[in-house]
């Protein structure tokens, strides 16, 4: 990227990502006559997910991740309550740093109705040091590598590992 404004902003950024997302699942249900479907947001990020979608009694507590293409993240961190959720998942969205279109997405979790696969023991930590620099670990955090997600090239297929839906033709 030549300039910074994905750091600078990246709250922001985040919005908009989560929101061209949710726009594009609906979307997706929506082609595939799925009307039964809620959206719901976590008001504080304390365990481990960012949305909670349902379509047709399928209910999915959601983690975004997200990166630009050409960046060099190889992991993720997600916390440990998302295993206690049903159907826990990660989405790691990949997008394009000028037009922000999103794909593709890599997807960490279990069939429709399954629990979230083992986060295994690798504990995270902090990103800033203390006062010394050490940086001390984040019992809740386990990281994840990216070889350990699954490759989704589409938002159809996307919906498929979400909700198990065989959509149509994606864009």
């Amino acid at each position: 990227m030549t300039d910074n404004r994905h750091s600078i902003d990246s709250g922001l950024r985040e919005k908009v990502i989560e929101h061209l997302f949710v726009g594009d699942i609906l979307r997706c249900l929506w082609r595939q006559g799925v009307r039964d479907m809620e959206v719901l947001r976590a008001e504080v990020d304390r365990t481990g997910y960012d949305l909670v979608m349902e379509a047709d009694g399928v209910m999915r507590h959601i983690q975004l991740k997200a990166s630009f293409h050409g960046a060099k993240t190889a992991r993720v961190g997600l916390h440990t309550d998302l295993s206690r959720k049903p159907s826990g998942c990660a989405i790691w969205i990949w997008f394009d740093p000028l037009s922000m279109r999103l794909g593709p997405y890599l997807w960490f979790g279990g069939e429709p109705g399954q629990p979230l696969p083992s986060l295994g023991d690798r504990v995270g930590r902090h990103t800033r040091g203390d006062s010394t620099g050490r940086k001390a670990e984040r019992q809740n955090i386990r990281i994840i590598a990216r070889g350990q997600f699954v490759s989704l090239t589409t938002m159809d297929d996307v919906v498929r590992a979400l909700f198990g839906y065989a959509v149509g033709n994606s864009e």
